[in-house]
């Protein structure tokens, strides 16, 4: 990619820019300001480590629960570009995840390794009692129809059965953070 040096050119939010030049100021697509942030360059001419972070002012976090790859890819795709997707590898990590980033949406895996994503719910949903942390919209990944059962008595918001429809996934969790 070849530019002018006065070419203001926009990179994409939260991906290494191929031209290895600093970002400009910016506004995204939903009206936030983004910051500027240079890239080091690589001596062979490819875009190495950021020096600086480029997130919208207002980003939302979505935090993920799973220890399956493919999940968190897919995830990532589909709400990647409006939301970051922050991802825990274990049931029992997602607690002090929410404390810590305070997402707009938690999506869980049902089967993740030491706990799974029904305790890991209903863990949320006795902190939320105890008013230790605010309520939290929980969206589950189920691995069957019959699971919708485990998905209700966890008190998940919303749930969708595996393989992830990406279509399903955007529209449900639209439809659960405007309930928020």
């Amino acid at each position: 990619m070849s530019l002018d040096g006065d070419l203001q050119h926009r990179c994409l939010l939260n991906r290494p820019c191929p031209c290895g030049r600093t970002r400009p100021m910016n506004v995204d697509a939903r009206g936030g300001a983004v910051s500027t942030a240079p890239l080091r360059g690589l001596p062979n001419g490819s875009v190495g480590e950021r020096t600086g972070t480029l997130r919208p002012v207002s980003a939302s976090i979505v935090l993920l629960a799973t220890d399956a790859d493919h999940v968190y890819d897919e995830v990532d795709a589909v709400l990647g570009g409006d939301h970051e997707v922050v991802r825990v590898h274990a049931g029992a990590e997602v607690l002090a995840a929410v404390r810590d980033h305070d997402p707009v949406l938690v999506v869980l895996d049902l089967q993740i390794g030491n706990m799974g994503g029904m305790a890991a719910c209903l863990d949320l949903r006795l902190e939320e009692r105890a008013e230790r942390i605010p309520p939290q919209r929980v969206v589950m990944l189920l691995d069957r129809d019959a699971d919708e059962f485990l998905a209700k008595r966890a008190e998940a918001d919303a749930w969708i059965v595996k393989p992830i429809d990406a279509l399903l996934l955007r529209r449900t969790a639209r439809d659960v953070l405007a309930d928020a």
